[in-house]
């Protein structure tokens, strides 16, 4: 393709949805070691427990503020080793979808994949600022989280229906 007909093609409007994200940025963190400085003298084998969820927030009539959250807890025993907890926003901005129910599966899951590596690295980096051993988020399937999502909510309208 010649420079003129790629400069061409990058001018024309593009047909069918779009999804632009504007803006990445943490939202908020927080690291917390209740048990420090003992904490460190103790053999590390952590129990971990990890919880994410999103949130999706309308700013303008096609713009959304979608936030990917994430709680990491590590146990010694019964005791708190760390408690890290950080969420990575965006701003996107969703075009061309014919009915706003169009959008649920790209708010709910493709947004939440943007996030995730930022994310991710960020609490990697917390953790490891705080004198920890690394910690790496494993990938998450948010594709097939929102699918599970829709199928508690018609669970849920389902059983309301037949009360």
């Amino acid at each position: 393709m010649t420079d003129k007909a790629s400069q061409d093609a990058a001018a024309a409007p593009a047909t069918g949805p779009q999804v632009v994200m504007q803006k990445i940025y943490l939202k908020d963190c927080s690291v917390e070691i209740p048990g420090a400085p003992l904490v460190f003298t103790k053999e590390w084998k952590p129990k971990m427990d990890v919880q994410i969820n999103t949130d999706v927030k309308g700013v303008a009539d096609s713009t959304h503020e979608v936030t990917l959250s994430v709680t990491v807890t590590a146990k010694l025993d019964d005791n708190t080793a760390y408690l890290v907890e950080a969420h990575q926003a965006g701003i996107f901005v969703l075009r061309g979808f014919a009915e706003k129910d169009d959008q649920r599966p790209v708010l709910g899951a493709y947004c939440p994949n943007a996030l995730f590596p930022y994310l991710r690295e960020t609490v990697s980096d917390l953790i490891q600022r705080a004198g920890f051993p690394q910690f790496l988020l494993q990938p998450v399937n948010f594709d097939a989280l929102f699918q599970e999502y829709l199928k508690q909510q018609q669970a849920g309208a389902d059983g309301a229906a037949k009360h």
